[in-house]
């Protein structure tokens, strides 16, 4: 049984996110956990809120709230609407809990211990309408590299480019716009990432069979301009991690906390130990650290592509900084952007659908499917509504669902809510078997692969297969002359739908357990041998027709829904 640790990007805490967002981490990190399950291994699948830093400052004084009351209310949100999305967490924990904090502390008294650590004196963006220094995140201005005009003060979007505020042309304040900024004289901590170029780089050539996106941006940073920079790694906040070394004080730093950058990915950790606390699991060192058991665990982490930087340079840099034996990502999975009809999803302006909302639209399995078999993965990609009513339309509801409606539907009416004896399987039978033996390999390939959308494509693929087989074979025809062969036709089929539910559950994992109850004695596991699969529950045994798994979206719905979703959430 192998064993599989995955990640999921942690999600900001300031606001409900967009399907976007969704598709970028979460979602595809779930099928796989999903998948890695059905296949009988072993997975601790984690994520969290990512609750310090500004964002949660601003979101929460525009809420009216103290930002730890804030956190822990949207934390609940985001937990719930990942519930009804049907995102399988082992646990979804918070960076702002006592074991990140905690945990944060070791690894900088470490890094400084082990000489990755610097004090420098520098000046620092203060705006004066605001009153407050800016964090790096909340100046914007025009990026000097590639003209981008809405580049943030430690990156560009656009271009990638990795950027300091006095970088940018003309930069103002995104909190108040102001641009009456001043350079102030400030202390901060800083990781000497450049001291770790080497290691770093010879680390990441020895990961095997990372993505073109991923290898290339992490590449880019390596070695954009004069290599690889140090990193602040503290900030003039208020929430956030207070900086120390371990449990010791940190001279100089006193009411600094951690860039949460920093924090961030260490939560990855701190949320195994969450996931013990919280007493779901034990043990959490046989995940991270290689001298307690994690020597045979392969780590993946799904993200969208901007965060990519912080995954390949940052969070090794801590790890590989500390000397300690802790567990490094074997593989990263990153996105492309979501658009959304014709531009780009907008929190600020409320344009396009928001995971609650899609939700309230539509229940989970319909967003699930397309979002994954759109994922941007070689380029950005784009949600309109009638590529979304298209492809919901012909794959779920006239593919499979037709077939699983049909198949019951028949068979109840001529053989009753049973599984029909007689008759024995022939040649177009041994033919499917055969096809779909093919095709689950090629299924298979891809999830171990994590190549989202071509996994999507095969098991579309053995959907349209079985329909083909039911529509050339005809039971409502053989009825009439041969009722034996219409019998061993109805059969079969039936067969095929616990064999449909266990593919299909890593994307869509309701209908999957609607489609597993249609035959109640089948095997409630992974196929691992078709024919076995399709000869699995004989004449005989018990057969429920279903609710109809899927609705068809009307010309009406999608123009309700994009009058709807323009750019007007409060």
């Amino acid at each position: 049984m192998a064993r599989h640790l995955i990640t999921s990007a942690i999600p900001y805490i300031n606001g409900i996110k967009h399907l976007g967002n969704l598709v970028g981490s979460q979602l595809p990190a779930d099928l796989f956990a999903r998948y890695q399950r059905a296949r009988g291994n072993e997975v601790l699948f984690l994520c969290a809120t990512d609750e310090h830093g500004t964002p949660a400052e601003l979101a929460a004084a525009k809420a009216g709230q103290p930002v730890a009351d804030y956190c822990a209310e949207m934390h609940e949100v985001q937990a719930r609407i990942a519930e009804g999305f049907r995102l399988s967490f082992d646990h979804f924990g918070r960076s702002s809990g006592p074991r990140n904090h905690a945990l944060t502390q070791h690894f900088a008294g470490r890094l400084a211990e082990a000489g990755y650590i610097r004090e420098v004196s520098e000046t620092q963006m203060f705006s004066h309408a605001d009153g407050r220094f800016l964090p790096d995140r909340y100046i914007e201005g025009t990026c000097p590299n590639c003209g981008f005009d809405s580049a943030r003060g430690d990156q560009c979007d656009n271009c990638t480019k990795q950027l300091d505020p006095v970088d940018l042309i003309n930069p103002h304040s995104t909190i108040s716009g102001a641009t009456d900024l001043e350079m102030r004289e400030t202390k901060h901590l800083y990781l000497r990432q450049s001291a770790m170029k080497a290691q770093l780089e010879e680390w990441i050539d020895t990961r095997d069979g990372w993505p073109v996106l991923t290898t290339s941006i992490a590449k880019k940073w390596l070695n954009d301009g004069d290599g690889l920079q140090d990193r602040g790694i503290t900030r003039d906040l208020d929430w956030g991690i207070p900086v120390r070394k371990g449990d010791q004080d940190w001279p100089g730093m006193e009411g600094k906390v951690f860039y949460v950058w920093f924090d961030a990915p260490i939560e990855y950790i701190a949320c195994s130990q969450e996931w013990v606390d919280a007493g779901k699991g034990a043990d959490w060192e046989r995940w991270w650290r290689t001298d307690k058991g994690a020597g045979d665990v392969t780590y993946t982490q799904f993200m969208g592509k901007d965060n990519v930087p912080f995954h390949t340079l940052g969070f090794p840099a801590t790890i590989l900084g500390s000397g300690e034996p802790w567990k490094l990502v074997d593989f990263i999975k990153s996105f492309n952007y979501l658009n959304y009809e014709g531009g780009q999803f907008s929190t600020s302006r409320g344009r396009g659908v928001f995971m609650d909302q899609a939700l309230e639209i539509l229940p989970a399995d319909y967003w699930r499917w397309w979002l994954l078999s759109h994922a941007p993965e070689s380029s950005d990609s784009e949600f309109t509504w009638e590529n979304f009513q298209a492809s919901v339309n012909k794959d779920l509801s006239d593919v499979l669902g037709n077939f699983v409606s049909r198949v019951t539907k028949f068979c109840r009416s001529k053989f009753g809510e049973v599984v029909p004896e007689g008759g024995s399987y022939g040649a177009p039978e041994e033919a499917l078997i055969a096809d779909l033996t093919n095709r689950l390999s090629a299924y298979q390939a891809q999830m171990e692969a994590v190549e989202v959308r071509k996994a999507a494509q095969e098991l579309r693929a053995i959907w349209v297969a079985g329909n083909e087989y039911l529509q050339e074979a005809a039971p409502w025809a053989a009825f009439k002359e041969d009722p034996e062969r219409a019998a061993a036709i109805v059969r079969f089929s039936l067969n095929l739908i616990p064999f449909y539910a266990a593919l299909s559950s890593p994307f869509i994992p309701d209908a999957a357990e609607a489609m597993a109850g249609v035959l109640p004695d089948a095997p409630a596991t992974w196929p691992e041998d078709v024919a076995t699969a399709l000869s699995a529950v004989p004449g005989g045994g018990a057969m429920v027709v279903p609710d109809n798994l899927f609705r068809k979206l009307t010309d009406e719905d999608v123009e309700d829904w994009k009058a709807r979703y323009a750019g007007t959430r409060a």
